[in-house]
């Protein structure tokens, strides 16, 4: 957890225990369960989260901003807790990952027939988390046309499925989070100016790991732990010079980066203290590597072009060789964007 240098007073001792068992699970006994997912010591990451705990008590859209893997989504889900919504569901998506098509229904739910695979209604996230929070990740990457619909119903409270006659009554907290700058989006004409006013109404930005150094050894121990049960390992901690390596490295992947960081070293370990050697390997090769959603999706894509230059850009016939129903490669075509017609 830390580091006392000899001789060390006793009380210094006790005050460093008191830390650690804060963090290490019995924050909740004194109101605090709510960011037991948020390991820090920061004075910045502190002020942050003292004003969430403030901005958790009403019912205002958050915009949270920071870099990819800076833990924007674990602040939603303290967002969520803090609230009076902790009894009711909280959803997530991310609005980069999905085809505009796909987003829509899966936002606002379709009814049956609405769409060629519409087999049977979708509710939606919506209508899903009714009564709790709903958190859109990328916001900035949200297509202008669902950020029309988006903009409607968030003035309206109010959702109508695709394909639907009519609307049903929502309620849920917008929590939204974006690595884009948000400014330069509106300027540029790619995000609505009104959605922007609707959505960052209170602003939590969280700081970049390597404004935060103070925290490395704090994650990597709490990583380690974690980490250690779930490979059944008992592993003591980092060797000196390996926790330099860690808290002197550049992390643009930041605390998502450190935590694969530890994980890579956990699962190559042969001794009760992780050596500066396993840091350093995992930390280049991390870098150098692509993530697996990445890699995945990268692979999916290839594979779904071979087999539609197999068929001849027959869908169906595709669809047989892949060992998939024809509504499912449909699907799956359009999340990656792929027209069959090119392979005609």
């Amino acid at each position: 957890f830390g580091y006392l240098t000899k001789p060390y007073e006793p009380q210094a001792l006790l005050a460093e225990v008191k830390r650690a068992l804060a963090v290490g699970g019995t924050a909740g006994e004194d109101g605090e369960d709510w960011r037991q997912e948020i390991v820090t010591r920061n004075p910045a990451m502190e002020a942050l989260l003292a004003q969430a705990r403030l901005v958790a008590a009403g019912d205002a859209g958050v915009l949270l901003r920071g870099e990819s893997g800076s833990g924007k989504e674990l602040l939603a889900r303290a967002l969520h807790r803090a609230s009076r919504r902790r009894e009711a569901p909280f959803l997530a998506v991310n609005c980069a990952a999905i085809p505009e098509q796909l987003l829509e229904s899966e936002l606002f739910g379709h009814v049956k027939g609405a769409f060629t695979g519409a087999i049977r209604d979708h509710r939606g996230l919506f209508q899903e988390a009714r009564g709790g929070t709903l958190f859109l990740d990328e916001i900035g990457d949200m297509p202008p046309s669902l950020q029309v619909k988006l903009l409607r119903v968030l003035e309206e409270r109010r959702v109508r499925p695709v394909g639907a006659a009519g609307s049903v009554e929502t309620d849920v907290r917008i929590v939204s989070a974006t690595h884009r700058n948000l400014e330069e989006e509106v300027a540029g004409g790619r995000f609505r100016n009104d959605l922007y006013y609707r959505l960052n109404v209170v602003t939590l930005a969280l700081p970049p790991l390597s404004e935060r150094r103070d925290d490395i050894p704090l994650l990597a121990g709490h990583f380690l732990r974690t980490l250690g049960a779930k490979y059944g390992k008992r592993i003591g901690g980092f060797a000196p010079d390996a926790m330099e390596i860690l808290v002197g490295a550049a992390w643009p992947g930041n605390v998502r980066q450190l935590h694969n960081v530890v994980e890579q070293s956990v699962a190559l370990a042969t001794a009760a203290i992780v050596p500066a050697s396993l840091v350093q390997n995992a930390l280049r090769e991390i870098q150098e590597m692509d993530s697996l959603a990445d890699a995945r999706a990268r692979f999916e894509r290839d594979y779904l072009a071979q087999v539609l230059r197999i068929a001849g850009g027959n869908v169906s016939q595709a669809a047989r060789l892949a060992k998939r129903n024809r509504t499912e490669f449909y699907k799956l075509l359009q999340r990656h964007r792929l027209d069959p017609a090119l392979f005609k």
